[in-house]
C-alpha cells in the first residue's frame, strides 16, 4: 500500500470516528441517560464506605464475567450462538385488575412482569421498578417487550406511597415511565446517586429519600425501610457504577418482605436471613441469567440457595417473562424454578401479569400457564 492510499484510508477512518463519536455525544445528551451525581449529592457518595477510587464496589471481588468470557465473546454468543425460544411465539396471557379502586384494606401483589410489581400493604400502596415502557433499552427498537406483556399503563396505577428503584438500569430505571408517574408518587427511595437521575427528571428533591447499604429509614410511623446489599453493578451510559445497587428490606406493621433487585450469589444473603429473618416474601431475580455473568445475576440453583439463606417463608421469583436479555428459553426459568420449589416443598408465588396475589393467603395457588405457550 502506497502512502497516498495509506493517507487516504487514515482520513477515512479518522472522519468515521470523529463522526460515530459526535452521534454518541449527542445522543448520550438526551434527558433519558440521566445525570452523573454531583455537588452535595457526590459529596455524600464520596464518604460512603462502598464507594472507593470513583466508583462504588461490591464487598466481594466482582467480575463481569466468569469462565474467560468478554465482551467480544459474549457479543458474537449473543449474534451467533444458539438461540432457541427466546422469545415466546404466542402471547403471554394477563389479567387486567383494576388498581384504582382497590379495597385498601386488602393486602395484595401484582406483577407486571420481568422485575415490576405493586403492593398494597398495611393501607401503603408501593410499586417497584416500574417500567411501562414497551422496551427496555435506550432505543426503542431493541429489547423489545413480549407480546401480550404491556396490559398496563401508567393511567392504571393508583397514587403511590413509596417508589423502590433498586438499581439505574433500563430494565429498571425507566424514563418515560417515571415522567409520567412524578405526580403520583409521595416518595421515591433509591441507592445513593440515583436521585440525580430523578431530580433531573423533575421529582422533588425533597420526595427523595437516597440511602446506603446498612441505612435505615422510617418513611411513615409503623413502617421500616433497610437499604441491604446485592452484587451487582449499575450506569445508563458509558461510565459505571457512580450509583448504588440495591436490595430492600420493607417491614410493615404485619410483615416482612425481601425485594431483591439484581444481583449475583453472595454470603449477603445469609447476613440479612440471620439479621431480619424470617421473612414473609422474599422477591428474586430469576431470569436473564448467564453462567458466564454468574456473579451479577442468579443462577436456578443460585436462587434457592438465596432464598434459604434469607430465612423466608415464600418465594415470588421475578426478571422474566417479558424481556429476552440472555440466551435461554423465554420460559426456562419458570419451568426450572417450579421443579426445584416442588422437589423443596417450597412456596412459590407464579402469578400471570396483572393476577392479584393475596399476600397473606399461604394457602393461595397458582396455574403453571407458561406450559400453554409456544
Amino acid at each position: 500500500m502506497n502512502s497516498r492510499i495509506m493517507k487516504k484510508f487514515l482520513y477515512i477512518l479518522i472522519s468515521f470516528v470523529i463522526l460515530f463519536s459526535s452521534v454518541a455525544i449527542v445522543i448520550m445528551q438526551q434527558s433519558k441517560f440521566g445525570k452523573l451525581p454531583s455537588g452535595n449529592r457526590l459529596e455524600r457518595i464520596k464518604e460512603s464506605p462502598n464507594y472507593r477510587n470513583g466508583a462504588f464496589r461490591n464487598r466481594s471481588l466482582t467480575p463481569v464475567f466468569s469462565n474467560g468470557a468478554s465482551y467480544l465473546t459474549l457479543s458474537k454468543e449473543m449474534l451467533f450462538g444458539k438461540r432457541e425460544r427466546v422469545s415466546p411465539t404466542d402471547r403471554i396471557p394477563s389479567v387486567k385488575t383494576d388498581l384504582l379502586h382497590l379495597d385498601k384494606n386488602k393486602d395484595i401483589l401484582i406483577w407486571f412482569g420481568h422485575s415490576s410489581y405493586f403492593i398494597q400493604i398495611d393501607g401503603k400502596r408501593i410499586l417497584v421498578d416500574p417500567v411501562f415502557s414497551n422496551y427496555a433499552s435506550p432505543f426503542s427498537f431493541s429489547i423489545k417487550a413480549f407480546k401480550g406483556t404491556t396490559p398496563y399503563t401508567t393511567d392504571d396505577i393508583p397514587d403511590i406511597d413509596y417508589l423502590f428503584i433498586t438499581h439505574d438500569h433500563w430494565d429498571h430505571l425507566d424514563y418515560k415511565t417515571c415522567l409520567r408517574l412524578k405526580s403520583k408518587t409521595r416518595k421515591v427511595i433509591c441507592g445513593l446517586g440515583v436521585g440525580a437521575h430523578l431530580e433531573y427528571w423533575g421529582f422533588d428533591t425533597d420526595s427523595i429519600i437516597e440511602m446506603d447499604w446498612d441505612e435505615q429509614v422510617n418513611p411513615d410511623p409503623g413502617f421500616i425501610v433497610c437499604a441491604l446489599p446485592a452484587r451487582h453493578f449499575s450506569g445508563r451510559g458509558i461510565k459505571r457504577n457512580q450509583t448504588l445497587w440495591v436490595s430492600f428490606l420493607f417491614q410493615t406493621p404485619t410483615g416482612k418482605l425481601f425485594l431483591g433487585g439484581d444481583g449475583g450469589y453472595d454470603t449477603h444473603f445469609a447476613e440479612i436471613g440471620k439479621k431480619y429473618g424470617p421473612i414473609d416474601l422474599a422477591i428474586l431475580e430469576n431470569g436473564q441469567y448467564n453462567t458466564n455473568w454468574r456473579y451479577i445475576h442468579l443462577l436456578p440453583d443460585d436462587l434457592l440457595k438465596a432464598f434459604s439463606d434469607l430465612n423466608a417463608k415464600r418465594l415470588f421469583a421475578v426478571h422474566s417473562s417479558r424481556f429476552a436479555l440472555s440466551n435461554h428459553s423465554w420460559d426456562e426459568p419458570l419451568t426450572k424454578v417450579t421443579a426445584r420449589c416442588k422437589e423443596l416443598n417450597i412456596p412459590l408465588i407464579t402469578p400471570m401479569i396483572g393476577e392479584i396475589v393475596n399476600l397473606k393467603d399461604s394457602t393461595q395457588t397458582f396455574s403453571e400457564w407458561w406450559k400453554e405457550i409456544e
